[in-house]
């Protein structure tokens, strides 16, 4: 059984619209978009997280693969992110879409969760998810996706197309690894930690008690 990963740029309020330029995806009225050029800088690692698809299959929603589809196949042909991008397998989600221009694109048939399913099942590479909002929410709520790659910029745009909607099933994750760029991102991967276990501190110890009590002093003081 294979992976599927995905790897999202996030505002702090969990936005993840158009975040390499203003044209990239104005739906709804958005007119913040490249909010996260001004924060990238050498030490991010777009392979590590599988921002550039190396090694990897691509999952994406429609509105992705056609913002993909009019960009990468355009740039030189030494650039390292197109040159993966291009290669790379793409299995296509649209309900609309016909035909796909973009080399090495299938569409996925019928039932999105289906499909996926049956994509893990195969042998080969893991599978990768980049943008497509809607299509990670689907697949969230079907508990398919294994990992999260998800880089924190420190900017808050309001609203937007979210990582994770109304709609999300509740569940726990777990921390695998994290670090901070220079220019104060934070770059963390998250696995699924099973269901949300809550507790209470009605029967925890007093010096637990005490400590929550003091928090929510000082927040009030606030």
């Amino acid at each position: 059984m294979r992976k599927l990963i995905v790897s999202a740029f996030v505002s702090l309020d969990g936005v993840m619209q158009a975040p390499g330029g203003p044209e990239e995806d104005p739906t709804g009225g958005f007119t913040l978009g490249g909010w996260m050029f001004n924060y990238a800088d050498e030490s991010m690692d777009l392979s590590d997280s599988g921002f550039d698809g190396k090694d990897r299959e691509l999952v994406l929603g429609r509105r992705t693969y056609e913002i993909f589809e009019a960009y990468w196949p355009y740039q030189p042909e030494d650039h390292p992110v197109a040159k993966t991008l291009n290669a790379a397998k793409k299995h296509v989600a649209s309900r609309t879409r016909t035909k796909l221009h973009w080399n090495n694109s299938t569409l996925l048939r019928g039932d999105v969760v289906r499909a996926i399913n049956t994509l893990k099942a195969e042998s080969g590479p893991d599978l990768q998810i980049i943008g497509s909002s809607n299509l990670i929410q689907t697949l969230q709520t079907a508990s398919l996706i294994d990992e999260y790659n998800v880089w924190t910029f420190p900017v808050v745009l309001g609203k937007g197309k979210r990582l994770f909607g109304d709609s999300a099933k509740p569940s726990a994750l777990r921390l695998d690894r994290s670090k901070v760029s220079p220019t104060s991102v934070v770059m963390s991967t998250y696995v699924p930690d099973g269901d949300i276990r809550p507790g209470t501190f009605a029967s925890a110890d007093p010096s637990k008690m005490e400590l929550a009590r003091r928090k929510k002093v000082a927040n009030e003081e606030w």
